[in-house]
């Protein structure tokens, strides 16, 4: 009953317009995932908890038309009220009372019906024109085009890409989470034609993508940065993710593919098309020497008679693969080696991709972005090897991980337990029960905590943590989700 009232009371304010808004955008204005959304909410009081409605002009433009829409609709209601108090409209003052009762269900409906309509009707014609002029710019530019693509990593890849490359040569790469074919259209139209490397991330999302950007843009190498189970609520298993990212051997010359091969799962699709790096190194060079702290990390790559010292401020071992395919593709691509190893001196951790921050003499390490299973195992492994006060693991869980959930819940239970936190703070949601099952299997004997409100957790972190505490934040869940 109170979450009854809780949601009329939101219905019937002016919050309605913004709380409907706001699930929209989060939605990414998919009629269909908003629509899921609305009717399996059952307290709109507690929709927006998370994060807050970006108010973008798209987004102002729908609040305004919703209030505005609402404000008809209730004097519409009131004048039909009156004329039948006045017998002018023979029930008047029931359908009229009617008409304002209902306008939640009428414009929560109706707003996701506008958006399939102008979705259908001009977003995407609008798209495929944008797209197909794109492929001409993708095909006559002169610049060497490497695609960024897997279930995990990509954007750190491209990022890490674009600083060393930048330090000698013209590059220009698809800016921060822009990966999909209207994103790269976009990009494209912004070539001034001096590029020499163009990186491009492709964010796969359901079967065909892969392919689709490939032909769009036509890359001469491509990176698999990783294959995890992600997105399984379209790609519905994780052969089928696999079939779709292993595709860009089909548009791609032979052996300028490289593939992640730390990654267990990709190593079960490599071919002779594709060549692998890893921890133990890449394009013929060797690692050694390796040097891992929350401060960095060090090794040195060597081939015959070409060493290069490798520091860089990202930190865990799953990194040694990415900086050194990086390294030696840029020398492949012509740069010198001084050049190399100072730009891999500035590279650090993306936006919450595994980047360390101070608060108060704790160590936070922010990885709270698009948590996957081989970001998680990344994860544990370096908490594991960190030298802490105390040790303490924050996460929801995982999203989209379609059958796979209770298995893959139950397996980073066990991952979280091998590295031995002090601490483990779950955020209580649907994924909850699967994760305890994973840490009780094995044996997890540290303190458990269940926080049932995420935001005020995170806000009172500081209160929570102390002076030598190294707390690892692994992914995040958006309101969507429950």
């Amino acid at each position: 009953m109170k979450k009854l009232i809780n949601s009329l009371i939101v219905f019937y304010s002016l919050k309605f317009a913004k709380t409907i808004t706001y699930m929209l955008q989060v939605s990414e204005y998919r009629p269909g995932k908003y629509l899921k959304w609305f009717w399996s909410t059952d307290d709109f009081s507690k929709v927006i908890t998370r994060q807050q409605l970006v108010k973008t002009s798209k987004a102002r433009a729908i609040v305004l038309g919703i209030n505005l829409g609402i404000a008809i609709e209730i004097l519409t209601g009131l004048v039909i009220m009156f004329l039948g108090a006045n017998n002018k409209i023979i029930g008047g003052v029931y359908y009229g009372a009617a008409l304002i009762i209902v306008y939640p269900i009428i414009w929560s409906q109706g707003i996701g019906l506008l958006v399939f309509m102008a979705r259908v009707l001009l977003i995407n014609p609008d798209e495929k024109k944008k797209i197909e002029a794109s492929k001409k710019t993708f095909s006559k530019t002169k610049a060497t085009k490497i695609a960024v693509l897997g279930s995990y990593g990509k954007t750190s890849m491209k990022e890490l890409l674009l600083k060393v490359l930048s330090k000698s040569m013209n590059v220009s790469a698809t800016p921060g989470n822009m990966n999909v074919a209207i994103s790269h259209a976009r990009f494209a139209n912004k070539f001034t034609g001096n590029e020499e490397i163009v990186i491009i991330e492709f964010g796969e999302g359901a079967p065909g993508d892969i392919a689709k950007f490939a032909n769009n843009t036509k890359p001469d190498i491509a990176i698999i940065t990783g294959l995890s189970p992600a997105h399984l609520d379209k790609y519905k298993t994780l052969e089928a993710a696999a079939k779709d990212l292993f595709s860009i051997s089909k548009y791609v010359s032979s052996k300028k593919v490289y593939v992640n091969l730390d990654s267990k799962e990709t190593n079960k699709y490599v071919t002779e098309k594709e060549i692998g790096y890893s921890e133990e190194g890449a394009l013929g060079f060797k690692v050694s020497e390796v040097s891992n702290s929350l401060k960095g990390i060090s090794f040195t790559l060597s081939k015959g008679n070409k060493v290069l010292n490798v520091k860089s401020k990202l930190i865990g071992r799953h990194q040694i693969a990415p900086l050194s395919l990086v390294a030696a593709l840029a020398l492949q691509l012509g740069m010198k080696s001084a050049d190399v190893e100072g730009a891999l001196r500035e590279t650090e951790a993306y936006e919450h991709r595994m980047a360390p921050r101070d608060l108060n003499g704790a160590t936070i390490i922010d990885d709270t972005y698009n948590g996957n299973l081989e970001g998680v195992r990344a994860g544990t492994n370096l908490l594991k090897e960190v030298k802490a006060r105390r040790k303490i693991y924050v996460t929801p869980g995982l999203v989209d991980q379609g059958k796979l959930n209770k298995q893959v819940h139950n397996e980073m239970g066990e991952l979280i337990t091998k590295a031995n936190p002090d601490i483990v703070v779950l955020m209580k949601n649907s994924a909850t029960n699967f994760i305890k099952e994973g840490l009780h299997k094995e044996n997890f004997n540290g303190q458990l905590i269940i926080e049932d409100d995420p935001l005020h957790f995170y806000s009172n972190l500081a209160s929570f943590t102390a002076n030598g505490d190294v707390i690892l934040m692994q992914n995040d869940w958006t309101d969507i989700y429950k």
